[in-house]
């Protein structure tokens, strides 16, 4: 069954307002895993502790982070932006329910990372195995090849200036 705006609006929280297990069972989905090349061992509660206090820490020395995606009552994923070196990486896992509703997030993430965070360029890493269509859509070019723990991933980018999709207000997830 596919999450629909018929379960009602997609709210940000902070990773650790969720419950791990639903987490650990999103990444050791076998049709998520095979679009991250980097997850090579079963994802369990030792490493998911890690996850989330990594991915909670960017906001304590960046002012940036992924979040937790709920709809309801249920978790459907997370995702936003992380440092990448000098860069602000865009990220998102979702379920396979929620598949489909990525443009309406990618375009509340880059909200957030050009009007809040007031960066200049996100980018976009991606898997041989994603084509890009939907970053195209919104503006983000090819930038070349990056190569992270032994694997390849395609780099996309999105300057501020050729960013068309403007304001869609603050994005409240209880952030600082």
């Amino acid at each position: 069954m596919r999450t629909s705006g018929d379960a009602g609006p997609i709210v940000f929280r902070h990773l650790t307002e969720v419950d791990p297990a639903d987490i650990i069972d999103l990444m050791n989905d076998p049709s998520v895993r095979r679009h991250l090349p980097l997850m090579r061992r079963p994802f369990d509660a030792e490493i998911c502790a890690g996850f989330v206090a990594a991915k909670e820490g960017m906001w304590a020395s960046h002012g940036y982070g992924p979040w937790a995606l709920t709809q309801g009552d249920e978790f459907i994923g997370w995702g936003g932006l992380q440092p990448e070196g000098p860069d602000a990486d865009l990220g998102l896992i979702l379920k396979p329910t929620a598949w489909g509703v990525g443009r309406g997030l990618l375009e509340r993430f880059l909200a957030f990372g050009f009007d809040q965070a007031e960066l200049d360029s996100v980018i976009a890493l991606l898997p041989p195995t994603r084509r890009g269509a939907a970053l195209k859509r919104v503006g983000f070019v090819t930038d070349g090849a990056a190569e992270i723990g032994g694997e390849r991933f395609l780099r996309y980018r999105l300057f501020r200036s050729e960013w068309s999709g403007g304001a869609v207000g603050d994005v409240d997830a209880g952030r600082r």
